[in-house]
């Protein structure tokens, strides 16, 4: 009886999620994430292309836990530094790419915006050392029609 009790212990520890698994999974020290487009400091009018590039890693679906793999995520306008021991957060300047996608089309309102792509592993944690973007700026013109009002 009491291996019982010792084999349900260990198999619901084992599926504890978070605490029984180790974050920051380790990423190539050459990894690279990039905008292939906006370029920083391009004007740009309405919605607007947002293409990823990433070298010497795969892109992957969020919950794949392939080595040297993981999604993409887009920082809109978010000035807070991510934690590297906490899951990335999804919110309006936290956008999840979990189905693997390499582009998006953004709709921001007019004004100056900030762009950061950050690399996330199944979980959606950062790789340890972090595969992140350098930060650029895009300069939202309002549309033409909008002007004319």
């Amino acid at each position: 009886m009491k291996i019982i009790h010792c084999v349900a212990l260990a198999t619901a520890l084992a599926l504890l999620p978070g605490a029984a698994y180790s974050q920051g999974k380790t990423a190539p020290k050459d990894a690279k994430l990039y905008f292939i487009t906006p370029r920083d400091g391009q004007k740009v009018r309405g919605g607007f292309w947002v293409r990823f590039g990433l070298r010497n890693m795969g892109v992957t679906h969020a919950g794949d836990d392939y080595q040297n793999a993981g999604h993409h995520h887009l920082l809109v306008d978010a000035n807070d530094p991510i934690d590297p021991k906490e899951p990335i957060p999804q919110d309006k300047s936290h956008l999840h790419f979990g189905a693997g996608q390499t582009e998006t089309m953004l709709d921001l309102p007019p004004g100056t915006h900030t762009l950061q792509l950050v690399l996330g592993d199944a979980k959606h944690y950062p790789f340890d050392p972090p595969v992140m973007s350098d930060k650029i700026t895009v300069r939202v013109r309002p549309l033409a029609s909008a002007r004319s009002k």
